[in-house]
């Protein structure tokens, strides 16, 4: 994980629905930070919107230990939770943890499909891919956080189910729901001719 992102938040005095509301007009995004040592308290916090669209515009944001500052303070910590508006690019709040490299922390972290091109299945047996999750949910130290975990299709022949135990996941990285073994993508064979169901008909 090699880039760094900073938010700069500022500590909020006022709470409720009307509060919040008046916040987003002006530009806000109410949110919270909490977490850390057991005497630690939640601090309730703003972050400009235009700020935090940018962010959340790359995908390593979700994924990364993030630097809060908070007037002349900064800390390390994670995306917790995200609420957005269900109509508009709008995040209605928005929570951080507060973490050091050895916190155990469950997040989704993003699939990324390399090979599909060149896929066996795809290319030689004419079969096509179709895609069940996009992110899995893992559970490590925060200081072996990946960004994303790869799944390579290289070699899955046409007809073969991708789960979530077929990942490769990285060292100190567990899957948070081993139990639950979830197909991951499927490459599905390529529909028989009309031609081919005769011959297999005869």
């Amino acid at each position: 994980m090699t880039e760094t992102f900073t938010v700069i938040a500022e500590p909020r005095e006022v709470s409720g629905k009307g509060a919040s509301r008046r916040l987003r007009r002006e530009g806000l995004t109410p949110g919270i930070v909490y977490g850390g040592a057991k005497n630690r308290k939640p601090v309730s916090i703003t972050v400009e919107h235009k700020e935090l669209i940018k962010h959340l515009e790359n995908e390593a944001f979700y994924s990364h230990v993030l630097d809060l500052q908070i007037g002349d303070k900064t800390e390390s910590v994670i995306l917790q939770d995200l609420q957005r508006h269900p109509a508009k690019e709008l995040i209605l709040h928005i929570d951080f943890e507060r973490v050091t490299k050895t916190t155990i922390v469950h997040k989704k972290i993003p699939l990324h499909f390399i090979n599909e091109e060149s896929c066996v299945g795809v290319k030689q047996q004419g079969g096509k891919i179709q895609h069940s999750l996009t992110e899995a949910e893992i559970t490590c130290k925060v200081g072996d956080l990946p960004e994303f975990i790869e799944v390579d299709m290289a070699e899955v022949e046409a007809g073969t189910v991708v789960h979530l135990s077929d990942l490769k996941l990285p060292k100190g990285v567990s899957l948070h729901h081993a139990e639950n073994d979830q197909p991951i993508c499927t490459v599905k064979a390529a529909a028989a001719s009309a031609e081919d169901e005769e011959e297999s008909a005869e």
